[in-house]
């Protein structure tokens, strides 16, 4: 039977689906050295209140619009014949957690919010919150969130994922199939797993028999003393219902991104600049490699951080800052989340010997912000630090037509140098400077040769 990888969050168009599944978990024993196991109730009652259950609401183009139909045919026949256009509302659940209190912070998946209008976030007591998107990362499925008016709220601790062990038990916490907070227990089935998606994605996930369903997306995977290990993102199922392989984003690669989004307004990847693939038997007899698990070299760019680390083709990186790589797919996850700029220490191997080499990572231009997690009334554009001549501030680039930000008068090319008579250098500095504004504020735009104010209410 083909396997299929299903994402978590639960995507409801009209419909209400009732779905059956067997759970497959692993149990913990009764008596360990003649001593009873304490209830796990304890430490759940500690973490429960910083899991969120979130339901969204939106907009998305119709999966019966037929792109492929020529514009003569839709101008003569009507743009219905062919399919609906219109965008069709939809709603859609999943989970969180929250990991800063004071701020309302909370994770979750992209693709729990994506193309949301209206997220609202329910806790353990009952409570609901609206909440706002402060930037996420579709490449590796991570999103951040921010609760409204935040009181009295718990976060979760963050532990280090990579002193994960396979055998470590596990706790997966969310709200399947909207049913409410639900809690599973399990183990860390693998490491560094991979679906083999040929998306573009980076994958190096968490794999744990913990149930796990649809709407537990973005909801957290623990360990046994209450803190995060883990996002739950995808599941490997024939029928779309638990089968015992889940994944979850490991806690060190989703806080990265978190810190890169909060520091400079986006993601900054960092870029190794190698190209390459799986070690196999084959190259490992053909390079003399005793290694059975590597990321092997096949080409290092010029001018690349690889080379200027001394990384050549024909190696094989057996290691990242001290942690043991399953292949290529972990260490291309890990690079890219580490952020630009990052140093790390890479472990190799050349011609049967092992030696080590730091690494500073460069950076991948293509990072780009979008302003509605920057400043909601500038939805559309596309945000991009900018450093040109003397002049830093933030540059607008594309534009949606009939967005926000057009209706606003901004202009691909416009750059932001302030607000409300504040020096503005960078996304981030934008950011913290619109954090607390609550009324209107104005924003001091350079166009070419005139410098304005931009009144935005």
């Amino acid at each position: 039977m083909k396997k299929k990888t299903f994402l978590l969050s639960s995507i409801m168009l009209g419909l209400s689906v009732l779905t059956a599944s067997v759970s497959a978990q692993a149990a913990l024993p009764s008596f360990v050295e003649n001593q009873a196991v304490p209830s796990l109730a304890p430490m759940l009652e500690k973490v429960l209140p910083s899991v969120i259950s979130i339901a969204v609401e939106g907009k998305q183009k119709s999966s019966f619009q037929n792109d492929n139909i020529p514009e003569e045919f839709k101008f003569f026949f009507g743009p219905d014949a062919f399919g609906d256009s219109s965008p069709r509302n939809f709603k859609g659940i999943g989970s969180g957690v929250i990991i800063n209190a004071e701020k309302g912070y909370a994770l979750t998946n992209n693709h729990v919010i994506d193309q949301a209008d209206k997220i609202t976030v329910k806790l353990q007591d009952g409570r609901e919150f609206k909440a706002k998107v402060v930037g996420k990362d579709e490449m590796s499925d991570v999103a951040l969130i921010q609760l409204e008016n935040p009181k009295n709220l718990t976060e979760i601790k963050i532990a280090d994922s990579d002193k994960l062990r396979v055998g470590d038990f596990t706790v997966a916490i969310g709200n399947p199939f909207g049913l409410g907070q639900t809690a599973t227990s399990g183990i860390v089935s693998a490491l560094g797993r991979s679906t083999g998606s040929d998306s573009g994605t980076y994958e190096n996930y968490i794999q744990t028999d913990a149930a796990v369903n649809r709407g537990n997306s973005g909801g957290p995977l623990i360990n046994l003393n209450g803190e995060l290990i883990g996002i739950n993102t995808a599941i490997i199922s024939p029928s779309g219902g638990n089968a015992g392989i889940a994944f979850a984003i490991p806690s060190n690669m989703a806080n990265s991104l978190v810190q890169q989004i909060l520091d400079f307004g986006e993601v900054r990847r960092g870029l190794l600049g190698i190209k390459g693939g799986e070690l196999n038997a084959d190259l490992a007899k053909a390079f003399n490699v005793e290694a059975q698990q590597g990321a092997f070299v096949s080409e290092v760019l010029p001018n690349s951080a690889a080379e200027k680390a001394g990384i050549k083709a024909g190696d094989v990186i057996t290691a990242i800052n001290g942690q043991k790589l399953a292949g290529f797919a972990e260490l291309r996850a890990k690079i890219a989340t580490a952020g630009a700029g990052k140093e790390i220490e890479l472990s190799y191997l050349r011609d049967g010997k092992s030696a080590t080499t730091k690494v500073t990572l460069q950076s991948d231009e293509q990072t780009q912000a979008n302003a509605s997690g920057v400043l909601p009334a500038l939805d559309g554009a596309e945000l991009s630090n900018y450093d040109s001549k003397g002049q830093k501030g933030v540059s607008i680039g594309k534009i949606k037509a009939r967005s926000m930000a057009e209706q606003r008068g901004l202009k691909n090319g416009d750059i932001i140098i302030g607000v409300n008579r504040q020096p503005i250098e960078n996304l981030a500095q934008l950011r913290k400077a619109l954090e607390d504004q609550k009324s209107a504020v104005a924003l001091n735009i350079l166009r070419g040769d005139s410098n304005f104010y931009l009144l935005i209410q």
